[in-house]
């Protein structure tokens, strides 16, 4: 199949941008590791999902559960969220932690509930109770645990336990270990109706490998079901006889990442490529071999590069993007795959948006003119302070004129105001916001991800001589 070609003065589809955190020169980034799973490889999301969420619900059927009705939503969670163990609540936080919107189980915490609740406690990833879903992964686990909180509550689960027991029964019912084979064996077999194929994005490594830079593999995938996929996902959109073990100069399996990137782990070399994986151990990578295991030392030592000149590219905000950046000092991207779908619904929403944000600013002016009035009637009545510009009676009748206006314009500010905190997710909004802040889940990408996009493909509308720079950042005193 003929490559597409782009340049980077083309303009940019909505969605299709990378978005700097913190200043990158892609010139002198000299090696690039990538993920796979969700990375440069995209999935069906909710056809993924819903085969992990039945996994795990005929687990728990047959342990005697009463299950039998529960159907995956994809629309309940997203990434993002966090699991509140202790209360038995999924809820979104904006980026200092505090909890902007709330369901315990299925149904939604009002607004007297939610501050019940969360009034003295704020999400705290450090603390033991809250659970991040930082994956796509994780979305069929938080779905049926929500499901079952509603089951605990009506008393039709057996045993006693708390929420916290029944997140720990969701977890072993999960059983990732087992079920990821389970899965992965129904890819291969099918993978067309799994995989949602990018043919961009093999020219986008092209593009950077033609450029010097080192291309790396790091997935912890094992070896069978990497070339399997690889083979199908890229090897088709390649020029020639090429395959897609020559875009890599390493390629490691098994990786058990977060651990490749902290702890000294075993380096094998796989000595069985077209058969059933045999390894050998060996103490150095090979160029143009397909290693098992290793770490990120290894990796560092053999390219003989500085950390500050490897950027790993992936999607688990934690095994991929925090350990990476927090202990090697690596260069980071985080991929986003919902992005696309968030910005396509703001530029939907736009003129919306500016009549929203119009009537916010009248709406200011309104209840600033009512304080100014609140307070000339209250020196009024309490005789303190220079005259004020009209008599008491007449600053409470402009009060209440006011008043009117304002209740006004919230009955046509509502319902904009409902619609865009229902943006792209009916339930949750947009990814990256929590109301008018950041939300947690972007505090994190902020923090860790030196750039981040929606696909690797992105990198075609760059090139790989870009200088990232980050935008100037915003404070609330600034001018606008």
């Amino acid at each position: 199949m003929a490559l597409l070609w782009y340049t980077p003065t083309m303009e940019v589809p909505v969605g299709r941008g990378v978005y700097c955190n913190r200043t990158l020169n892609l010139r002198s980034v000299r090696a690039i590791g990538y993920d796979m799973d969700y990375t440069l490889i995209h999935y069906h999301v909710d056809v993924w999902e819903e085969r992990a969420y039945e996994y795990t619900r005929a687990n728990l059927a047959a342990q005697g559960w009463p299950v039998a009705d529960l159907r995956f939503d994809p629309g309940s969670v997203i990434r993002g969220l966090a699991i509140d163990t202790k209360l038995g609540n999924l809820v979104k936080a904006n980026r200092f932690g505090y909890v902007k919107r709330g369901y315990h189980g299925t149904k939604a915490m009002d607004f007297d509930a939610q501050r019940q609740a969360y009034s003295r406690d704020i999400v705290d990833l450090g603390e033991s109770r809250f659970r991040f879903l930082n994956t796509l992964f994780s979305l069929s686990e938080a779905c049926i645990y929500g499901q079952l909180v509603d089951l605990l509550d009506a008393g039709a689960l057996p045993g006693r336990m708390s929420y916290e027991d029944l997140y720990e029964r969701v977890r072993g019912a999960l059983d990732w270990a087992h079920l990821e084979g389970k899965l992965k064996a129904e890819i291969v077999a099918d993978p067309d109706r799994f995989v949602a194929y990018d043919k961009e994005a093999p020219l986008a490594l092209l593009d950077q490998k033609h450029a010097g830079k080192r291309l790396m593999l790091i997935t912890n995938s094992e070896w069978s079901y990497t070339r399997q996929i690889m083979e199908r996902a890229f090897d088709p959109f390649l020029p020639g006889d090429m395959t897609w073990r020559e875009l890599f100069e390493i390629v490691i399996v098994s990786a058990r990442k977060p651990l490749f990137f902290t702890s000294p782990e075993r380096l094998y070399e796989v000595a069985d490529l077209a058969g059933e994986g045999l390894m050998r151990p060996v103490l150095d990578f090979v160029k143009g071999a397909v290693h098992h295991g290793g770490n990120a030392e290894q990796v560092e030592q053999w390219l003989g590069l500085d950390p500050a000149r490897i950027l790993y590219v992936g999607d688990h905000l934690y095994g991929d993007v925090h350990v990476s950046k927090q202990v090697r000092r690596w260069r980071t991207g985080l991929v986003l795959r919902e992005l696309e779908g968030d910005l396509e619904a703001l530029r939907d929403y736009r003129p919306r948006q500016r009549k929203l944000l119009d009537m916010m600013r009248t709406k200011e002016e309104l209840e600033l003119e009512m304080s100014d009035e609140r307070l000339y009637a209250q020196r009024a009545r309490k005789r303190y302070g220079p005259p004020p510009p009209g008599s008491q009676k007449a600053h409470e009748e402009r009060m209440q004129s006011l008043r009117a206006r304002l209740v006004e314009l919230d009955q046509l500010i509502t319902p904009l105001a409902i619609e865009a905190g229902a943006l792209h997710n009916e339930r949750w909004g947009l990814l990256m916001r929590a109301g008018n802040d950041k939300s947690l889940l972007t505090r994190s990408v902020e923090r860790h991800a030196d750039i981040y996009m929606s696909r690797v493909s992105n990198f075609l509308f760059q090139t790989p001589f870009t200088f990232f720079r980050s935008p100037r950042g915003s404070l609330p005193h600034d001018q606008e």
